[in-house]
């Protein structure tokens, strides 16, 4: 067959990028035609997403696509979760999207639970308490301005939204609407006794749509920017996370799997969800998949804690290269001092290496002080979780896991991979890097009938793309004793 070239946006919290995939029949290629910064703005003390640059950075890469002559049969967007903008009655946007970080919801939980219990709230979502979900976003936006959901008319998730701008028409896509503790986890569908408790209307929920919908082609006036294509928008899994599982190589159907990057997602994949006590009190989450499956997952703070430390050094002057801060750690001691990375001083930007110290003094622990202790504290802190994690899934499941995926941007970092198979005992395979896009393009070529399904799939980005194995350390005593001190932080 000749080659069926299709265009994967996929936009990180950091970072968004255009990614052009050839398929030849048997295996999957990538190009990557556009880069571009995502910086959110502060200004007034909110913290917005700028969605208009991020659609323009968007129909620069259709562009590009037009100018090299790819002939991109389809477009599929995946991005980060939860966030969403508000369309009025007329169809327009009513104001920039607002960051998950955003301090509006510091104090959320408790409000929402005078309407709904933690416990009523799991049992429908099955989802993780974070207080940046996206029913805990609307409540804060209702008690922050109680008019607000009178000119709103719909809701729509960021990949929904731009798909919207391209095409004109809005749909509401499982994976990533799963992600906000909106829909009933068993029946996959809005949980509006939830909702309705806090006055958000049913109107803001229109049709949900599972991955490889054919959303339709580009409007006229986005055609006039971009050159011509015939290229038409899918939805594929719109949320990072969901099309990076599609891309963990693997024909096992149980297989725990980290998808690494400004956060860790570390969890499972399962054919229906797991709602429990016991699930609930270790505060995993059953998000949506594509092909109707749950991701049966836990999010840990991740590289966001590597990424904003190296922030704060720029700031201060010091341009430390990635490479050079994992050099400084493989020379530092270890085990000298431990973090719980998913502690809420961790969770907002700022100042995160005197946060990383501070946490050692409260917790009577050596302060790192060099970046290199600094950077050693936070990897060996993350393996550490991860292990933890992992213990939490096989109790849950019952099995015992016999290898972890890692995917993702994380995979780069080999001293974090060989920590995690060091940490759980049992090995790692790392890669592919790109699984967000790759898992994006996957889903547009199922859509297409060009791939059968899931497990043909993961045999395809095997055969396409090389995953490097790190084996555990024989000697693990001092993990195990690093373990015991690890646990009493968390």
């Amino acid at each position: 067959m000749s080659e069926l070239k299709m265009l994967a946006i996929d936009l990180g919290a950091s970072s968004g990028r255009g990614i052009v995939g050839s398929f030849d029949g048997k295996r999957l290629s990538l190009r990557e035609n556009h880069r571009f910064s995502n910086d959110p703005v502060i200004t007034n003390g909110r913290m917005y997403w700028d969605i208009l640059r991020i659609f323009y950075e968007i129909k620069q890469s259709i562009t590009k696509t037009v100018l090299d002559g790819d002939n991109v049969a389809s477009i599929g967007i995946d991005t980060w979760g939860v966030d969403y903008a508000l369309i009025d009655r007329f169809g327009r946007m009513m104001a920039n999207p607002i960051h998950y970080r955003d301090t509006r919801t510091a104090d959320i939980v408790p409000y929402v639970s005078k309407y709904i219990s933690a416990e009523q709230l799991y049992g429908t979502a099955g989802i993780q308490t974070l207080n940046f979900n996206t029913i805990y976003q609307l409540a804060a936006d209702l008690r922050e301005d109680p008019l607000i959901y009178e000119k709103a008319d719909r809701l729509l998730n960021i990949p929904d939204l731009l798909n919207y701008f391209l095409t004109g028409n809005m749909v509401n896509e499982y994976t990533i609407l799963s992600t906000g503790a909106l829909l009933d986890a068993g029946r996959r569908d809005y949980a509006f006794d939830l909702t309705d408790r806090l006055g958000v209307p049913r109107r803001l929920f229109g049709e949900i749509v599972q991955p490889g919908y054919r959303v339709g082609k580009l409007l006229p006036q986005v055609l006039e920017e971009t050159g011509k294509t015939d290229a038409e928008v899918l939805t594929v899994a719109s949320h990072d996370t969901a099309s990076a599982v599609i891309a963990v190589p693997t024909t096992e159907e149980d297989f725990i799997y980290i998808s690494s990057g400004t956060w860790s997602l570390m969890g499972t994949e399962l054919k229906e969800p797991l709602i429990s006590d016991a699930s609930r009190k270790l505060n995993f989450t059953n998000e949506g998949g594509a092909m109707k499956t749950i991701r049966f997952l836990k999010n840990i703070m991740g590289l966001w804690l590597i990424q904003e430390s190296r922030r704060q050094w720029k700031r201060e002057g010091k341009d430390y290269s990635f490479a050079q801060m994992e050099a400084w750690a493989k020379e530092s001691q270890p085990f000298r001092s431990l973090i719980n990375p998913d502690d809420a001083s961790f969770a907002v930007p700022g100042n995160m290496p005197e946060r990383v110290r501070d946490f050692c003094r409260k917790t009577g622990q050596p302060v790192p002080e060099t970046v290199g202790e600094v950077v050693r504290c936070i990897y060996e802190s993350l393996a550490l979780k991860y292990r933890m994690t992992a213990e939490s899934i096989e109790t849950l499941m019952e099995k015992k896991a016999k290898v972890i995926h890692v995917v993702g941007g994380g995979t780069k970092d080999r001293f974090l991979s060989q920590m995690t198979a060091d940490a759980c005992g049992i090995p790692v395979c790392a890669g592919p890097e790109e699984a967000t896009a790759i898992g994006n393009l996957m889903m547009q070529l199922i859509a297409k009938g060009e791939v059968a399904g899931l497990r043909e799939a993961r045999e395809i980005v095997a055969a396409s793309f090389d995953v490097k194995r790190y084996e555990p350390c024989a000697e693990r005593a001092q993990w195990d004793e690093a373990y015991t001190r690890f646990c009493a932080l968390n």
